[in-house]
């Protein structure tokens, strides 16, 4: 199958990496997902990578993206500005080897507030091109590190990360509160409750210690407590957003969390609409376009 492509994008993150033989046209015709993202890799490990990579899915260029470029990847490929577009992104392309450009990442530099990402653009940027989402529009994409994404006329102008689900991975592995965290997180009453509680939370410190006291006081039941906290804290994400009921949020990925965050962004007066799948292989064959 991999005969009729063209070149291969990667979107390598820190833990996974996806790779995909893709055609002139933008179609997939083969792909791979393993663990070999950038944690179990050293920057020695890469060359000999892409020769595994291109002795299984054929010898073609390749567009990377993601954390393959930060500074603990390959080769670090700074950061854009934003206002950022797929344009931008394609001009700013670094060649790590031969026929291998990696992708930057998109930073706020100026203003109120630094921050950064590697791998959301192409995402975000891709599901425009693709049809998928409006050129202005508000995405988030749920994960460890939420993003809270804005575009204007293709272009992402702003984004805010919250570290929503590494706060509650260290909760439920430290501290106080990580005995009683042994739970399924699921769509649920006692979710709900906490989605509620994190949403009007003034103080959301405060409102997690209500988690043990709840337990330790029977007014939690020991089995829900990991989906009220979880629910506390998603909750006190979509607060801080204080414009859901004035445009829809385009959720990009799904799985549980996604399903969890489009659940939240209703609670707080919001209309989630999911991003269909390809918005990643759409973003990066459009720079692998403008490059060629």
């Amino acid at each position: 199958m991999a005969g009729r492509a063209a070149y291969l994008a990667v979107d390598w993150g820190t833990t996974n990496r996806r790779a995909y033989a893709v055609a002139a046209d933008g179609a997939v015709v083969d792909s791979l997902q393993d663990d070999r993202g950038v944690l179990a890799m050293t920057r020695d490990d890469y060359p000999a990578s892409i020769t595994a990579l291109r002795e299984r899915l054929g010898a073609y260029p390749v567009i990377a993206s993601g954390m393959v470029g930060s500074s603990r990847g390959w080769r670090e490929a700074p950061y854009i500005a934003a206002p950022a577009t797929l344009e931008h992104l394609a001009d700013a392309s670094l060649e790590a080897a031969p026929g291998v450009w990696i992708v930057p990442g998109v930073a706020l530099r100026h203003g109120k507030r630094p921050d950064v990402m590697r791998g959301e653009e192409i995402q975000v940027l891709g599901a425009i091109r693709a049809g998928a989402a409006p050129p202005t529009a508000l995405f988030c994409q749920p994960g460890t590190h939420n993003k809270w994404i804005d575009t204007a006329e293709g272009a992402i102008t702003a984004f805010t990360t919250v570290m929503t689900g590494e706060i509650f991975a260290l909760l439920r592995s430290h501290g106080v509160l990580a005995e009683m965290l042994d739970g399924a997180v699921t769509d649920g009453a006692a979710f709900r409750r906490g989605l509620r509680r994190g949403i009007a939370a003034q103080n959301v410190l405060a409102t997690l210690f209500e988690v043990r006291a709840g337990v330790l006081l029977d007014r939690l039941a020991p089995g829900d407590a990991a989906a009220y906290a979880s629910g506390i804290l998603i909750g006190a994400d979509v607060a801080t957003r204080e414009d859901l009921a004035q445009r829809p949020v385009h959720l990009l990925g799904g799985g549980a969390l996604g399903d969890l965050y489009a659940v939240a962004i209703r609670e707080a007066g919001g209309t989630p609409v999911a991003v269909p799948e390809g918005s990643t292989t759409a973003g990066l064959h459009a720079i692998w376009s403008l490059r060629t």
